[in-house]
């Protein structure tokens, strides 16, 4: 049997929160006449559904929000989790005289709960480990840096014994064909300042010779180290 003017009023179609926060839901029912009957709160809907609250039983975490009233049943959900998404169903039951059962007399349309936390911790996580992934790629990066540029500093081997009758000199170290340094003539780096215009006629010459690679030293591709000796000879 239907009451006129009986009606239950669901108005939220959808609620977004963030979890740990509260989710309130509201329901109110009007009409001319009462209905014998509870009223429920479901999730979800069919043989599958939960009751998240009723006048009996123990539900921890909901509460009335007027508590007492025979015509608002909204009700509070406290510290909202990712496993309460889905729909609630606002549900009237009518006492069967016959058979003292409770059936479904009407129901509000439905309200769709949504957590910003169900989405949002997989994302952080995610990128959690990807910012760590890019720095253990950096630290790498930097070492193998660190250990190319220290290879390319390292001293040239020592030089043989001299040849001839020339003196060895400091190495120059080339690159590529490119000198490392610059090495001054031993000998002209420390004549005093002030000479004789014989001196300074005098003719230097120079000789480069290539060394051979010591035995038990590596040398960089493209290194070569070379030393020269200068002899004086009196100008005619």
């Amino acid at each position: 049997e239907m009451v006129q003017g009986f009606k239950v009023e669901q108005p939220q179609g959808k609620v977004v929160v963030t979890a740990g926060e509260t989710i309130t839901l509201t329901c109110t029912v009007s009409g001319d006449r009462p209905v014998i009957g509870p009223v429920k709160w479901l999730k979800g809907w069919g043989s599958g559904n939960e009751t998240v609250y009723a006048d009996t039983g123990s539900f921890p975490r909901v509460t009335r929000a007027v508590s007492g009233s025979n015509t608002d049943f909204s009700i509070s959900i406290s510290n909202a989790q990712p496993e309460d998404d889905g729909i609630y169903y606002c549900v009237k039951f009518r006492r069967t005289v016959t058979a003292d059962v409770d059936e479904v007399f009407q129901r509000g349309k439905g309200t769709e709960v949504s957590l910003h936390g169900s989405t949002l911790v997989p994302i952080m996580v995610a990128a959690a480990v990807l910012l760590f992934l890019l720095l253990v790629l950096c630290i790498v990066f930097c070492m193998y840096r660190r250990k190319r540029r220290d290879k390319a500093k390292r001293p040239c081997p020592a030089s043989p014994a001299a040849v001839g009758n020339f003196s060895p000199t400091p190495k120059l170290c080339e690159t590529n064909g490119t000198p490392r340094s610059k090495v001054l003539d031993t000998e002209t780096s420390h004549q005093p300042s002030q000479q004789s215009s014989k001196e300074d006629n005098d003719i230097q010459y120079a000789d480069l010779q290539l060394l051979p690679q010591a035995a038990g030293h590596r040398r960089s591709p493209g290194t070569a180290c070379s030393e020269y000796a200068s002899v004086m000879v009196a100008a005619k």
